[in-house]
């Protein structure tokens, strides 16, 4: 399976950052196997995983925990390239996220951004898996705090989330988390990502040009083809909530999703998948996640996945990722 890649705008400001922290830019870029030239070709795909590396290594070397959060500070919405013009011009929040989210692989292969809405709550679940047990958590902030960036931009000021919460542990100091977020913080938590107000998302966007919307999504339209259709979306999310209660069958999702399993099957069909496939996948992307994670112990995380012990846990493992779930959380650790 092909590693997911990210673009090198993802690191806009990398080179300024660094140098006022007495860093030496061409040295780390160099040190996580990245060309310090191609900073200057913003669209160029590089490894995504190598992205991960040369944020914790500068985090690392300049004693900074909130390097990414830093990072972030200097990014602008035009970072995200022809994606900016799009979400510019769409008419609210909710729209603009969506957006965001339906285009997420354009501007970094190993992103994942999801949104649901329930109890006048939208969640927003931002996780990053660049394909090997590498460090993400400097990768994770960037990304949320680009998010939270996005949405102050549309809503302005004044808006605030409900809450930030990360899967990782507290930073030994988080005076920069509490002044970014402005927001009750949640460390150590069972999800990565931003809590708002649904009413929030309703806002209209103030700088939406209307008769821009339709040439812009003409031309993003031209870049890549959109994320899956939004059943498959909400199968998937189903999935992942019902794994550890044991009771993950096609027929329990399609009565949640209200529709026979029929629909279910040729909703995935049209995305070339199957149900069997979207458990493979979702039970992978979770095991990478947890095993990664400190939050829970490798026979926790069987059960959750639904194993029937330990040992067939770190044997499926094994075979999927070609190394022991304890290897693998032992080189996230950095």
């Amino acid at each position: 399976m092909a590693k997911p890649l990210a673009r090198y705008a993802s690191l806009t400001g990398y080179i300024e950052l660094s140098r006022a922290l007495s860093l030496d830019p061409v040295q780390l870029l160099r040190s996580a196997g990245l060309d310090p030239a191609g900073l200057d070709l913003q669209d160029r795909w590089v490894p995504a995983a190598s992205v991960a590396r040369l944020l914790e290594l500068s985090a690392a070397t300049s004693g900074r925990q909130d390097f990414a959060l830093k990072l972030a500070e200097r990014r602008r919405l035009s970072t995200l390239g022809p994606l900016s013009v799009s979400i510019r011009d769409e008419p609210d929040a909710r729209s603009a996220l969506r957006m965001l989210i339906r285009y997420q692989h354009t501007y970094n292969e190993s992103l994942n951004i999801r949104l649901s809405e329930r109890d006048g709550l939208a969640t927003i679940r931002i996780s990053i898996d660049p394909g090997e047990p590498v460090p993400v958590r400097q990768s994770v902030e960037l990304a949320v705090t680009v998010t939270h960036q996005l949405l102050r931009h549309l809503l302005g000021e004044r808006w605030h989330p409900v809450s930030v919460s990360f899967e990782h542990d507290r930073p030994a100091d988080d005076t920069t988390h509490r002044q970014v977020f402005d927001a009750p913080l949640h460390f150590n938590s069972e999800f990565t990502g931003i809590i708002t107000y649904t009413g929030d998302l309703d806002e209209p966007n103030r700088l939406s040009d209307p008769l821009l919307r339709s040439y812009a999504k003409q031309f993003l339209d031209t870049l890549t083809t959109p994320e899956e259709p939004t059943l498959t979306n909400r199968v998937r999310e189903l999935v992942e909530l019902l794994l550890p209660s044991g009771r993950c069958s096609i027929e329990q999702v399609a009565r949640s999703l209200g529709v026979d399993r029929r629909t279910v099957h040729r909703h995935l069909a049209k995305s070339g998948q199957t149900f069997t496939s979207v458990v493979d996948s979702t039970r992978a992307e979770l095991a990478k996640r947890m095993v990664a994670g400190r939050r829970y112990s490798f026979t926790e995380i069987s059960e959750l996945l639904a194993f029937s012990t330990p040992s067939s846990f770190s044997r499926w493992f094994h075979q999927q990722f070609g190394m022991s779930p304890r290897d693998w959380r032992k080189q996230t650790e950095g």
